[in-house]
């Protein structure tokens, strides 16, 4: 009988059993768990660079995030053999063009769990997807005396749009408040909402605070009212399973560059019935039936809201990133990023100096800490962690009024993906510490 490992017993006791598990040889050459991370990192070109002779540590992916070879590949691999404009031409390149691109929102539909891919609009940002909504269904269905919901979590995005909408229709603006943990107060949403809610704009994940909002909730009460509702899904589609017949919103917008796509792609997912209610937007080619000199008509859906020659190359490769996402698994995505938001919220709240904002784990909350380090600035901060190869953001991200409701000018933010491990998150707060400690001997 062989005598059985103690290591391997213990990581058998914590994590399942060896059947279960894949594992990987350390440099001391004890196995341990491989995790999500460890298989995906070689797929992220970026990731192995250095940063100042060091290692680079990303920790800004609710910024933007990285891409995989897949995604560059289907990037270059489109204008190399099958460059041409969609919709267009009936040769082989602008058919075989046409065919990706086409194909590439039919994939999108089925990450959201649309009803039909005509429901997915491509748009250049989830900015311009709001926009869209905003001067489309806002300026000819909102009136003086209307109320339009937001909160005060909002990102510039989904607020300036709205701000626009209401000086020029005369509608008012109502914005929920935050509960004493940092999170969106649904006792205060249920007290604003009345016969004159005509829409509720909110997003599902904040980007400073990581609350995860109660959207299905949100849209049930809602509904009662008659109002439409709008889903910011910008931290929510990289990092959570979505599914937007079951969340029975009426719009929703999302950024490809969050999702491991390319810059210059968003989409807007919108009810067939009401996005076909909906006026143009831009006016030109591709979104018209017929033309005449005094007036026009318009394409079906989804085309009567894509005005002119699109990004096809980013919609195609947009559509290489979800099915790079989907073959991992958004469940299995979520799950690897919650266990290590536990382990960076552990280790932040370790150092005193720290304060951290937004709900606290083991609530269910974004993989991302916004937090602030006594009198050192965000700005100070993050530029000493450059200094370490560490990449994390500072600043107001977006969020000014919700910089101003928290009482803080600026905040750092370090932010996960699937593709970060423990062990640069044991990086990124031994440079904090350091940082923190260095400017504390400046000020004392």
């Amino acid at each position: 009988m062989t005598r059985e490992s103690p290591i391997l017993r213990l990581i058998q006791n914590l994590t399942g059993t060896a059947d279960e598990m894949t594992f990987i040889q350390t440099k001391s050459g004890i196995h341990k768990p491989q995790t999500l991370a460890d298989t995906v990192r070689a797929d992220f070109p970026i990731l192995h660079r250095e940063v100042h002779g060091k290692p680079l540590v990303y920790l800004d992916n609710a910024a933007t995030s990285q891409k995989p070879h897949a995604v560059i590949h289907a990037l270059e691999h489109y204008y190399s053999h099958y460059n041409s404009n969609v919709h267009r031409g009936v040769h082989t390149l602008s058919s075989e063009a046409t065919d990706a691109y086409e194909g590439a929102r039919e994939k999108i539909a089925k990450f959201v769990n649309a009803a039909s891919s005509q429901e997915i609009i491509y748009t250049r940002n989830a900015t311009e997807a709001i926009n869209l909504v905003a001067y489309s269904w806002g300026l000819s269905n909102l009136q003086r005396g209307d109320e339009v919901i937001l909160s005060v979590m909002e990102h510039h995005s989904n607020l300036i749009p709205w701000q626009l909408v209401a000086q020029k229709t005369g509608a008012r603006l109502q914005f929920v408040q935050l509960t004493p943990e940092e999170e969106f107060d649904f006792g205060h949403y249920q007290s604003l909402v009345n016969e004159k809610t005509k829409l509720v704009s909110v997003v599902h994940v904040s980007n400073t605070l990581g609350c995860i909002n109660p959207i299905k909730d949100i849209v049930g009460l809602a509904h009662q009212y008659g109002a439409k509702v709008l889903v910011d899904a910008c931290q929510s589609a990289p990092h959570l399973p979505l599914d937007v017949q079951d969340l029975d919103c009426d719009w929703l917008v999302a950024s490809g560059h969050k999702m491991c796509a390319p810059t210059g792609i968003g989409f807007l997912y919108g009810k067939l019935n009401l996005m076909r209610s909906m006026p143009p937007f831009l006016g030109g080619g591709e979104m018209i039936a017929d033309v005449f000199l005094e007036n026009s008509t318009y394409a079906d859906l989804p085309h009567k809201f894509e005005a002119g020659t699109p990004a096809i190359a980013e919609a195609i490769a947009l559509g290489a990133a979800v099915d790079y996402l989907t073959n991992i698994g958004m469940d299995k995505i979520h799950a690897y990023e919650a266990e290590l938001t536990t382990y960076l919220f552990e280790k932040l709240m370790q150092i005193p100096q720290v304060k951290i904002y937004g709900p606290k784990p083991p609530k269910e909350r974004a993989a991302l800490a916004s937090f602030t380090s006594g009198e050192v600035h965000p700005h100070d901060l993050s530029t000493m962690l450059d200094q370490a190869g560490i990449a994390i953001r500072a600043g107001h991200h977006c969020t000014q009024p919700l910089h101003r409701f928290i009482k803080a000018q600026s905040t750092a933010r370090a932010s996960l993906y699937f593709y970060n491990t423990k062990a640069e998150i044991d990086s990124f707060i031994a440079s904090l510490q350091e940082s923190i400690e260095f400017f504390d001997s400046i000020f004392s």
